[in-house]
């Protein structure tokens, strides 16, 4: 079956390394299943979660079926946690001293661990991770939400995108009736 030409360009851009995400204690299947599909698109190795739920496990709110494209642990506490050699452990957490996701260099190999919905990450797992990294908000966000940003902001550090055009594309838009008149733009 031949895929749309259109479709084909959605793919998530080659990058170099590999990553995973997950979550410590995470109980909320519509999270977890909003987390894997998010993941799925942005080409993620693997999910994980920690010590998480019976009901999160269901994940039912991932209709891109992630689960069955890419592989997910399950791990009962930190201590049984085994990551792939030379995979760095970025922990995602609003923490004074974190580094602002803006300024941080992602590493080729990494995993990123969320913490709870309604808690922090574990001192035991914050103490495994080699880096801890802050999303700049005034509050905590949607732990799926936040799997995303992260995630988004690792394809874009590391895709291989375009450079941004320096110069403002205002003159390639096409008119819409009324408004450039409006604003006095002729």
């Amino acid at each position: 079956m031949s895929q749309d030409p259109a479709r084909a360009s959605l793919k998530p851009p080659s990058m170099r390394g590999y990553f995973a995400i997950g979550a410590e204690r995470i109980s909320k299947c519509l999270n977890l299943g909003n987390l894997m599909r998010s993941a799925h698109g942005f080409g993620a190795s693997f999910t994980f979660t920690i010590g998480a739920t019976y009901q999160a496990l269901e994940a039912r709110s991932d209709t891109s079926k992630g689960a069955s494209h890419l592989p997910h642990y399950d791990w009962p506490s930190v201590g049984e946690m085994a990551l792939p050699a030379g995979c760095q452990l970025i922990g995602v957490e609003l923490l004074d001293g974190a580094i602002e996701l803006p300024s941080f260099r992602h590493p080729l190999r990494a995993a990123y661990v969320l913490g709870a919905e309604r808690g922090d990450l574990s001192e035991k797992l914050l103490a495994r991770c080699d880096h801890v990294v802050r999303i700049p908000s005034s509050f905590s966000v949607n732990v799926a939400m936040a799997g995303a940003i992260v995630m988004y902001d690792r394809v874009r550090c590391l895709g291989r995108f375009a450079p941004r055009p320096i110069a403002s594309l205002a003159r390639n838009r096409l008119p819409v009736a009324g408004v450039g008149k409006a604003r006095g733009w002729s």
